[in-house]
């Protein structure tokens, strides 16, 4: 290992990057521990001239950009064979390195990563800068949650002297855009589509395009589409399944058109995500279901209560007065529906049918419908008996006291 670069003196080596070795270094000057990123200029004719310009132009792209997610470059410089960048030492990890440890990062915290980094990459394109090669070995956490994008070595600048010949593919094959891998000029909605790359791999555990090799990989990119992060992970709310989508749209035209609103986006269902665990009921998971209210913050106004944990299609007022018209009687309808303090249909009950049409055949059941307490034998109503009982009844009951009466006068 070298000891000295420049002005810098080497304490260790940190990692091996895309283009060289990255150290970790002291500058003498102001006493400040800075991370010295390398590439070895040890190479052909052709090759060289072409990896320091390409070297160089990170350090420009870097050096003119001053943003809280983008890691700030302090120094450029070349010792022999080996060209320098110093830039600021983080103190995290790789958001690959995370990755790489096989635990699920929470959604909530997810969304707040990829925020940053759309930040980050919003403020770059606002200077004509696109990055090119965004992924997660190229994001860094800091202990604190603060995130940095890192390695600019492939972009491109309006001004840039070293320039992408047409044809040739830069980046990262999984990650790559479909206008980057047909090799045609791109802009800042191909680090959009990246970004929507990397979102997926944070939220579902896997990249959305995968193959036994880059040609397998670059045909998924161009054709297929994947399922929404939530299939593979319960956890993401239907919102960003959307925005995921759209963030992946495989023509230009149909993604975010900047990353500022991508963040928005991702910004606006983060907060509408509950603040605090809600308990889970039993039915949740039906396809379809509302999720519970979270509880109401300290001095915020409560939130209207929501019926929890049936599919809308079922869980509604007007399907209980349905259900208590089929298979109850008059009486209970409205009484059912007094209780939930909903307006009948007008011109009558759901259980009179339009003029003209057929009246549903109402189907009896031994089996009750509520098991909590079995409830009390009620007198049936002249409303429930059937059409004609009435006149019976009272015919019956004269004759009856015809033969009363007849048999008082015979037996006094």
């Amino acid at each position: 290992m070298i000891s000295q670069l420049g002005r810098y003196e080497i304490v260790g080596e940190i990692g091996q990057g895309a283009m060289g070795t990255v150290y970790k270094a002291k500058d003498p000057l102001i006493d400040r521990i800075v991370a010295i990123k390398t590439i070895n200029l040890d190479l052909a004719d052709d090759e060289k001239e072409e990896y320091e310009g390409r070297f160089y132009q990170e350090a420009k792209a870097a050096g003119r950009l001053s943003h809280p997610n983008i890691v700030t470059v302090f120094d450029v410089g070349k010792s022999g064979d080996i060209a320098y960048i110093a830039m600021e030492f983080l103190q995290g990890r790789e958001l690959r390195d995370i990755l790489n440890d096989g635990k699920r990062i929470p959604v909530e915290q997810a969304l707040d990563i990829v925020v940053q980094v759309a930040q980050g990459l919003a403020y770059a394109h606002e200077h004509n800068i696109v990055h090119r090669d965004v992924k997660p070995s190229n994001i860094m956490v800091v202990r604190d949650g603060h995130v940095k994008i890192t390695d600019f070595g492939i972009a491109r600048m309006e001004s840039a002297s070293v320039r992408t010949q047409t044809g040739m593919v830069l980046g990262s094959p999984k990650y790559m855009s479909p206008e980057q891998v047909m090799g045609k000029q791109i802009d800042r909605r191909s680090d959009i589509f990246s970004l929507g790359v990397m979102l997926y791999e944070v939220l579902a555990g896997q990249v959305p395009f995968a193959g036994e090799n880059i040609n397998a990989i670059m045909y998924q990119i161009l054709n297929t589409v994947p399922p929404p992060p939530g299939a593979l992970n319960p956890e993401v709310p239907g919102m960003l399944n959307f925005i995921v989508a759209k963030a992946l749209a495989k023509e230009v035209a149909d993604r975010y058109q900047n990353a500022k609103e991508f963040a928005n986006d991702l910004r606006a269902c983060r907060d509408k995500m509950p603040r605090t665990e809600t308990a889970r009921q039993p039915d949740a998971k039906l396809p379809g279901a509302i999720p519970a209210t979270a509880r109401a913050v300290a001095g915020e106004e409560e939130p209207a209560p929501v019926t929890t944990g049936l599919s809308p299609s079922f869980d509604s007022s007007a399907a209980t007065t349905r259900l208590a018209a089929m298979t109850g009687s008059l009486e209970e309808e409205e009484d059912i529906s007094r209780t939930i303090k909903m307006v009948l249909p007008a011109g009558g009950s759901p259980r009179q049918a339009p003029p003209g049409v057929a009246k549903p055949k109402v189907i009896t059941s031994t089996v009750p419908l509520f098991t909590e307490r079995a409830p009390a034998p009620a007198q049936k109503s002249k409303q429930d008996e059937p059409p004609g009982n009435s006149g019976n009844l009272l015919l019956i009951g004269i004759v009856l006291l015809v033969l009363a009466g007849l048999i008082s006068a015979l037996v006094f």
